[in-house]
């Protein structure tokens, strides 16, 4: 049975949280794999730090860059390979984004269609938006970071279209909150979903940790 992982994202509204450190260390033993933040809440020294701690926990990291301009979005593939972060999610797609990424050894998975504002909300034709994932499927990326419930239209239908035609990893991004998302994620399959502000709403109820390992067990 094919494994969907949980990116724990110590985020909230898009923003880093000021004590993600101290969240992590009181939940650095759970099942999770994969662990994340955003570029904007901590400085870039408590950033890398952070990342350090988490690689030495054994964990997989993450940056998620919420820029759409190529020169923010460069920079935050910099921020990424200065961190020594396995993986940037995020930003517009851009071919030289792309390329640093190849070159520093990360894999890049951006957002899938039109997406824009912070929160990130996506817009777009469901066919729109696979086609577009399709040609930069050419470039050679890793795979996408799709903000599914910030879909504009029906996200069901365009997180189940999406996943079947495309070829590579699919990470659900932003607003799962409730155990019926939970479901259809499970139907579905993607490579990974992330759960970040729900979490600090206590969505799951219970303690931080307890969330997480609910919400894991639940999965998988």
């Amino acid at each position: 049975m094919k494994t969907t992982e949980l990116i724990v994202m110590l985020t909230y509204n898009d923003y880093t949280v000021k004590n993600a450190h101290k969240i992590f260390d009181e939940c650095k033993n759970t099942k999770v794999k994969y662990w994340g933040f955003k570029d904007k809440g901590l400085s870039f020294e408590k950033m890398k730090l952070l990342f350090e701690y988490m690689k030495r926990c054994g964990k997989k990291t993450v940056l998620e860059i919420v820029e759409y301009e190529e020169k923010a979005c460069l920079v935050g593939a910099c921020l990424a390979k200065n961190c020594n972060c396995d993986i940037l999610m995020g930003t517009t797609f851009f071919n030289s984004v792309n390329e640093y990424c190849k070159q520093n050894n990360i894999k890049y998975m951006p957002f899938a269609g039109n997406v824009c504002k912070r929160p990130s909300i996506l817009n777009g034709h469901i066919q729109e938006i696979i086609k577009d994932a399709k040609a930069n499927l050419n470039n050679g990326l890793y795979g996408f970071d799709l903000l599914g419930y910030r879909y504009t239209g029906n996200p069901t239908e365009l997180i189940t279209n999406f996943i079947s035609h495309i070829d590579a990893p699919v990470c659900v991004a932003g607003s799962i909150d409730n155990y019926e998302k939970l479901d259809f994620i499970k139907s579905i399959s993607p490579w990974a979903f992330t759960i970040g502000s729900a979490f600090f709403d206590n969505k799951f109820e219970g303690t931080f940790k307890e969330q997480i390992d609910k919400v894991y067990g639940y999965i998988n």
